[in-house]
């Protein structure tokens, strides 16, 4: 009986593994990555050409921007590595570049979320309408983003003798006795140029929240009202902006790059420089270096602090998205 007992007893073997089969394992763990895209290789061949040119065109120019950055570079002669010299240079003998990272900041962080609100705003009350009239009034907010150089309207506008229609209309109330320089005078400048940003602003972070308020399933807002969602704001909070959070990010990131890169408008309308530097960017201020001066490496030591700031700026933006709806 014992001995029955024993012999049906099976003692557990420590797991051995020969070194064949050790030496045949590694091969599968490290080769798994190139299964993977064996077994995608369509899916892979689809994303090649865009991957290819948003790797020439996009990250290796900010790779190359990043490494000049620590150079002494014309153009004309090879570069020289001068190590921190450009950020030392930047930050402590550039009194330009205090002004213009000043005004950079104050147009993103007034510009920036009032544009982004529009949009969303804009979008939610235009998506209320239906077919015909909804792609009229959406034609009508997103022209001045794509008609180009549109706000040179605004030099008509403000035309600093008694012909510009600002002033036309200023003289005719009798609010001011003569015509005003606008884009002249330094306490003006800044603020018409935050004006005309703004209205340029309903761009394709506008067409996105459209795009995105049509996808949202009709049936989310009957439950919704059975949950006891009793108007549009508690709808607006609790369904609207969590069901197209991928949207709100995409369009986070379009105005946060607009409002940092303002350049063009600022140029038009106040030229480069503008009278006491006061609708000076950080990107004409660029622009003055790596154009005019040709200075590039300082140039992108330049790019390369509005890049950092940029992405700093979406890092915060997404922390801030995530909290929409809890």
């Amino acid at each position: 009986m014992v001995k029955s007992m024993r012999s049906n007893v099976k003692i557990d073997q420590p797991n051995r593994y020969s070194l064949d089969a050790a030496i045949n394992l590694r091969p599968t763990n490290e080769w798994s990555l190139i299964n993977r895209i064996k077994k995608n290789k369509a899916s892979y061949v689809l994303i090649a050409p865009y991957f290819i040119l948003f790797f020439i065109f996009t990250v290796l120019p900010v790779i190359m921007s990043m490494a000049l950055g620590f150079t002494n570079f014309n153009v004309l002669e090879p570069p020289e590595f001068i190590g921190w010299g450009n950020y030392i240079r930047l930050f402590l003998n550039d009194d330009i570049f205090r002004i213009a990272i000043k005004n950079t900041l104050i147009f993103a962080v007034i510009t920036g979320p009032i544009s982004y609100l529009m949009c969303l705003i804009f979008a939610w009350i235009i998506n209320e309408f239906k077919g015909k009239i909804r792609a009229f009034v959406t034609l009508i907010f997103y022209a001045p983003s794509i008609s180009g150089n549109a706000y040179v309207v605004w030099n008509l506008i403000l035309r600093g003798d008694r012909y510009g229609i600002l002033n036309g209309i200023l003289l005719q109330l009798d609010l001011i006795d003569s015509p005003i320089i606008w884009m002249k005078t330094e306490k003006y400048v800044l603020m018409f140029l935050i004006i005309v940003q703004l209205w340029l602003s309903l761009g394709t972070g506008f067409l996105t929240f459209i795009a995105g308020l049509q996808t949202i399933d009709k049936a989310l807002y009957e439950s919704a009202a059975i949950d006891g969602v009793k108007n549009r704001w508690q709808e607006l909070w609790y369904i609207t902006l969590p069901s197209m959070k991928p949207q709100l990010l995409f369009g986070a990131v379009m105005q946060i790059t607009q409002s940092f890169a303002v350049a063009d408008i600022s140029i038009q309308l106040a030229g480069n420089p503008s009278v006491n530097y006061a609708g000076t960017t950080i990107v004409t201020h660029l622009l003055d270096y790596g154009s005019a001066r040709y200075e590039m490496g300082y140039a992108s030591a330049i790019a390369t602090v509005l890049f950092l700031l940029m992405v700093g700026t979406n890092k915060l933006v997404q922390k801030l998205l995530r909290k929409v709806g809890n």
